[in-house]
C-alpha cells in the first residue's frame, strides 16, 4: 500500500526522518534547534508507534526531493534564506524573521533566554530599564513572553505593552546595552546587530497568551494612555472566536493537530457560529459524536475552558507560522 503523507503532521515527518538517522545524528540536529522545535519534535518522537516501512521511505524520499536541486549548499546561503522566507511568508511577515535569523544568529544571550523558565527571566530583567525589558519580551516567543510578563509587577505591565507596541526597530546602542546585561548574566557575546522586533503585532501576540483577566487590565491601562493604539492592538489580537474566519481547509488542518478532549472543553465557551463551523468540517459521524460529547459534558471551570482555547490558539499560530493555515484577525486581512 502506498504511503499516505496526510496522516502525519510536519513535526511527525521530521521525527520519522530524525529517528531513521540514529541517535547520534538526531542529537546533533536537535542541538541546532530552538526549545519549541525540540519540544514539538521530541513529543512527536515519543508518540509515534509502528511506523510502516513505506512511510519511512516516503519521508526520506520527500527529503531527498527537496534537496535534489540544491547543488551549492552553503554558497549564498543568506540570499537563499531571504528569498525562501519572502516567498513563503510575504515581505511583511518575513522581514522580522529574517532579521532574527541572519542578524541575530550570533546573539547567543538572546537565544539562550528562550531556554529559561519565564519566572527566571522575569527575575533577571525586573530591575532593568523598561525599554530593555520591552526589547527582551519582544524577542521571546509570544507565549513565553506573556508568561514572563505575568511575573512582573502589574503596575509596569501596561507600560511594557505600550513600549512593545511602539517599538519600531532597535538601535545598535540599545542592543549593545542588552548584550552587556546578558553577558554578565548568561556569559553571552556582544555581537548583536540592529533587528526589527517589537511593534503592535508583537504586543497583540503577547496579550493573546495572557490570562483574560490580566489582559483586560493591561488593555484598559493602555487605552487610558493611548486609546487609538489600544484599538489598533485589539484589532490585531486573534482570539478563539476569530477561528470562525479561518477557511474550511485551515479548520480541517487545525483539527488534525488537536485532541478531541481539548476541542470539547474549548467549545463549551464558544459561540454557535464557531461550533457549526467546526461541525461542518468533520465527517457526519465525527460531528455527531462531538455534539454528544458537548451535551454530556457537565459544568466546567471558566479557567479550564480558557486554557483549552489558548492551547488550540497556540497550535493555530504555529500552523500559521509554518504557512499551513491563514489566520484572519479582527482587522480583516491581517495575517499572523
Amino acid at each position: 500500500m502506498a504511503a499516505d503523507p496526510s496522516k502525519f503532521s510536519g513535526a511527525e515527518r521530521t521525527a520519522i526522518f530524525m529517528m531513521s538517522l540514529g541517535e547520534e545524528s538526531a542529537a546533533e540536529l536537535l542541538r541546532h534547534m530552538g526549545p519549541k522545535e525540540v519540544q514539538r519534535i521530541g513529543t512527536a518522537m515519543a508518540t509515534l508507534e509502528r511506523v510502516a516501512r513505506s512511510d519511512i521511505d516516503y519521508v526520506l524520499q520527500e527529503f531527498l526531493s527537496v534537496i535534489h536541486d540544491e547543488t551549492s549548499l552553503g554558497i549564498g546561503a543568506d540570499d537563499y534564506v531571504r528569498n525562501v522566507l519572502r516567498s513563503a511568508l510575504g515581505e511583511d511577515k518575513a522581514s522580522g524573521l529574517i532579521d532574527r535569523i541572519l542578524q541575530g544568529r550570533n546573539s547567543k544571550g538572546l537565544e539562550a533566554l528562550k531556554w529559561l523558565d519565564p519566572r527566571a527571566i522575569a527575575e533577571m530583567i525586573r530591575n532593568e530599564h523598561p525599554q530593555i525589558v520591552a526589547i527582551v519580551l519582544s524577542h521571546l516567543d509570544p507565549d513565553q513572553s506573556a508568561e514572563t510578563l505575568s511575573y512582573l509587577p502589574e503596575r509596569v505591565q501596561s507600560d511594557l505593552i505600550l513600549r512593545i507596541a511602539t517599538l519600531d526597530g532597535v538601535l545598535p546602542a540599545a542592543l549593545q546595552e542588552l548584550d552587556e546585561i546578558l553577558e554578565r548574566q548568561l556569559s553571552g557575546k556582544n555581537t548583536a546587530k540592529s533587528s526589527m522586533i517589537g511593534g503592535i503585532k508583537a504586543a497583540a501576540s503577547i496579550l493573546n497568551f495572557m490570562d483574560s483577566s490580566k489582559e483586560s487590565v493591561v488593555m484598559e491601562s493602555v487605552s487610558q494612555v493611548d486609546e487609538d493604539l489600544a484599538t489598533r492592538i485589539q484589532e490585531l489580537m486573534f482570539v478563539f472566536g476569530s477561528l470562525v474566519d479561518v477557511d474550511d481547509r485551515g479548520i480541517q488542518t487545525l483539527m488534525r493537530e488537536i485532541s478531541t478532549e481539548s476541542l470539547v472543553l474549548a467549545l463549551k465557551g464558544a459561540e454557535e457560529e464557531l461550533k457549526e463551523k467546526i461541525f461542518k468540517n468533520m465527517s457526519k459521524r465525527a460531528a455527531e459524536m462531538l455534539r454528544e460529547d458537548l451535551e454530556s459534558k457537565g459544568p466546567v471551570r471558566v479557567s479550564d475552558v480558557e486554557g483549552a482555547q489558548k492551547e488550540i490558539l497556540a497550535v493555530a499560530r504555529r500552523l500559521a507560522d509554518s504557512g499551513e493555515i491563514i489566520l484572519g484577525g479582527k482587522g480583516g486581512e491581517t495575517m499572523l
